[in-house]
């Protein structure tokens, strides 16, 4: 059985996020995603979703088998935990595969590093970006929050 991971943060879950997990799935027999805790999350700006509520999403789409939280200081705890045979990131992370592949090789750990396809939108208005989905938040709906209220 081929073990995958997917991680990420996965705030306001998007059809981006889910064409990622359904690409990850496809490198293997078993998915695990682990959601990235706010306190890891320094490369944007922290989640709006709790880590709780983010990981019960994930959870939810089909091609993840299980959904866990990352380690609040170490992002490879889990990692080492699943013992994955592949680790698939997201076709637009920051990460770089060799600095991973490194890392993982440092902590005994021997898997292979993939990179998921994109997904370009499928209309002109279909957002895939959780940064954008804020925008566009804050642009039609913003000021005082009760006065947009029905």
């Amino acid at each position: 059985m081929t073990r995958v991971v997917a991680q990420g943060t996965f705030d306001l879950l998007h059809p981006g996020h889910v064409h990622y997990l359904e690409d990850a799935a496809t490198h293997g027999d078993e998915l695990h995603a682990i959601v990235a805790r706010r306190t890891n999350v320094t490369h944007k700006p922290a989640p709006v979703l709790c880590a709780r509520q983010r990981r019960d999403m994930v959870a939810a789409i089909d091609a993840v088998d299980e959904a866990h939280l990352g380690d609040p200081e170490d992002v490879f705890v889990p990692i080492e935990r699943l013992d994955p045979d592949v680790i698939v990131l997201g076709f637009d992370q920051h990460h770089d595969e060799a600095d991973i592949a490194d890392a993982l090789a440092d902590r005994g750990i021997d898997c292979r590093v993939e990179r998921a396809s994109g997904r370009e939108p499928k209309h002109e208005d279909e957002l895939l970006s959780s940064g954008d989905i804020v925008d566009r938040i804050l642009r039609e709906r913003g000021g005082d929050a009760d006065a947009n209220r029905d």
